[in-house]
């Protein structure tokens, strides 16, 4: 992946854009803001301070772009992004194999009913990249384990 050789950081803030946005909607944020903090547009008179700043938001609003605007890095991405926000939700309640959960072939995914009566769900391509899974009505997470 290559946004975790990265110190990880909120690529969605930097393009001021929501995590919802469409890549379309990405890309104008983008060319709005890499206008905006070009090195060329920066006034010769400004302190160099200023100056450094403007070029180290631009490269990070390059990066930002670079994992944002590639389907396959901003998935990746996204994907990263709710496995941490489940992990900081709290404490995993269980670790399940992906193997004791059932097969749904009308939707190519896997479930396991939640003892709230909920269920966890992972599509078949997720369940390759995914580790954490959250239940579809209660706040409990378990941990999705593979054979090896």
């Amino acid at each position: 992946m290559a946004f975790e050789q990265i110190p990880k950081k909120d690529w969605y803030s930097i393009l001021e854009a929501d995590p919802s946005a469409s890549v379309s909607d990405l890309k104008q944020k983008y060319q709005k803001l890499i206008l905006m903090y070009h090195p060329d547009k920066q006034s010769a008179d400004a302190p160099a301070g200023s100056v450094e700043e403007c070029i180290q938001k631009f490269i990070e609003i390059d990066q930002a772009w670079k994992i944002l605007g590639n389907e396959e890095t901003k998935k990746e991405y996204d994907l990263q992004r709710h496995e941490d926000d489940l992990r900081n939700m709290g404490p995993v309640d269980a670790r399940i194999y992906l193997e004791e959960m059932s097969w749904n072939e009308d939707d190519h995914s896997f479930s396991l009913s939640c003892r709230c009566g909920g269920k966890y769900s992972v599509s078949k391509d997720e369940a390759e990249e995914v580790t954490l899974i959250s239940c579809d009505t209660c706040s409990l997470v378990i941990e999705l384990l593979h054979y090896r």
